[in-house]
């Protein structure tokens, strides 16, 4: 939710509410009417988180005092995080109080995890959907835009699921075998795919591979049986030359679910104008993410919109999304001075021998990005001067369309 926390979420939600009305100053009319269009239209994000809690620290040390290792003590800090927290103290009001402030009605959650692993995987997947199925009265699972938009009208918070990754055998015997799980997981409601992240798979080159090779035979296997089993490639972690090559030889829409552009950052994880180009030519979208260091720039909410706005240069607002690919955190942040051995599990994926300029993030920068300022980004947009029909798009229109097309 920001940088700085309160064990009050409430005045965090303030604070950084505060921080961006600081950073837009807007007219009382454009305030006013962006808060309006926001409240009125169908807001959907591509690609993100719910919100979640962190873990209270005496659980944390009795669960290091117990003498766990790091993939139980993982597992213990997803179940509590991702499911159980909303059971402790006031969190359900909590969870209830800032997905109303988000103003958000449907979010394609992450339910996968950065690797093909199907065991682990399922894990994820099994989180969301235990949540939902506990809480009918916030939440509702939904698969196509008619249920999305239903949900809308019934009060409750739309969940679709979204993977970091293609299920793969560990084995491969055979083409068909290698392609099945795809088509489990679009049964259990997964309709959005990462091909790669950020490294090297068998589907392609990532993001972060100092030389990208492109889209491998097999990748265009996986990306044909997706667009059979109604599942949309998602090329956000993907090389500028996968993703493009994805787009080409795709017969559906494929997006990039949450990043930014290459030419007003340098950061690996944006997407160069060509690419961007090839994914509206799918009919597929770009989702602006609201992460400092890949923005760049100010790093702050006005940073967010300049890719935005960039984004609606170049390919039209039928093509762009908000995929803030972050979510709000619930309860206070505490630290333990209790460690264990544990190695460094992500640095395969983000790795540190890509150089990038100093860059310095601040808590401003990602309070005026909270996720429950998510109306005042419709805001900055009526500000820019993008007319209200597009905003709409942006804000969930063009997710329902290509998952519409996709599900055909």
């Amino acid at each position: 939710m920001g940088y700085n926390y309160d064990d009050d979420v409430r005045k965090n939600v303030e604070r950084c509410y505060k921080t961006a009305l600081d950073i837009l100053k807007p007219s009382k009319q454009e305030l006013e009417h962006g808060l309006e269009l926001h409240a009125d239209a169908f807001v959907a994000e591509p690609y993100g988180f719910l919100p979640a809690a962190h873990v209270r620290i005496d659980l944390y040390d009795q669960w290091l005092d117990e003498g766990l290792h790091d993939m139980e003590l993982r597992d213990r800090y997803e179940e509590y995080v991702l499911l159980n927290f909303i059971k402790d103290g006031t969190n359900y009001d909590d969870f209830k109080y800032v997905i109303e402030r988000s103003g958000v009605n449907c979010i394609g959650v992450n339910a996968g995890i950065e690797n093909n692993s199907v065991t682990e995987l399922v894990k994820r997947l099994s989180y969301y959907t235990y949540l939902c199925d506990t809480y009918p009265e916030i939440l509702q699972r939904c698969t196509t835009p008619e249920q999305m938009l239903e949900a809308k009208k019934k009060g409750k918070f739309a969940v679709a699921f979204d993977a970091n990754a293609v299920p793969l055998p560990a084995h491969l015997e055979n083409l068909e075998q290698a392609l099945s799980f795809i088509r489990v997981f679009a049964r259990l409601g997964v309709h959005m795919m990462h091909l790669t992240y950020n490294r090297r798979n068998l589907i392609g080159d990532g993001c972060a591979e100092p030389n990208d090779a492109g889209l491998s035979g097999f990748g265009r296997s996986v990306v044909a049986e997706m667009n059979a089993r109604g599942v949309i490639p998602d090329l956000a972690h993907s090389g500028n030359r996968t993703a493009m090559e994805a787009a080409e030889c795709s017969k559906k829409p494929v997006v990039i679910s949450h990043a930014a552009s290459a030419a007003l950052s340098d950061h690996f994880r944006c997407k160069k104008d060509e690419t961007v180009k090839a994914v509206a030519k799918s009919g597929g979208f770009v989702g602006v993410c609201a992460y400092p260091t890949f923005l760049r720039g100010t790093g702050n909410i006005a940073s967010m919109l300049n890719h935005i706005e960039h984004f609606v240069e170049l390919v039209g607002a039928d093509h762009v999304a908000i995929a803030t690919d972050c979510g709000a955190s619930i309860g206070p942040l505490r630290h333990t001075e209790k460690v264990y051995r544990k190695l460094p599990l992500f640095d395969s994926w983000w790795p540190k021998e890509i150089p990038l300029a100093p860059y310095e993030v601040t808590g401003e920068m990602w309070d005026s990005m909270a996720w429950t300022n998510f109306p005042l980004f419709t805001v900055g947009m009526v500000q820019r001067g993008i007319p209200d029909d597009d905003i709409r798009k942006i804000l969930g229109g063009n997710y329902l369309r290509v998952l519409k097309e996709t599900l055909v």
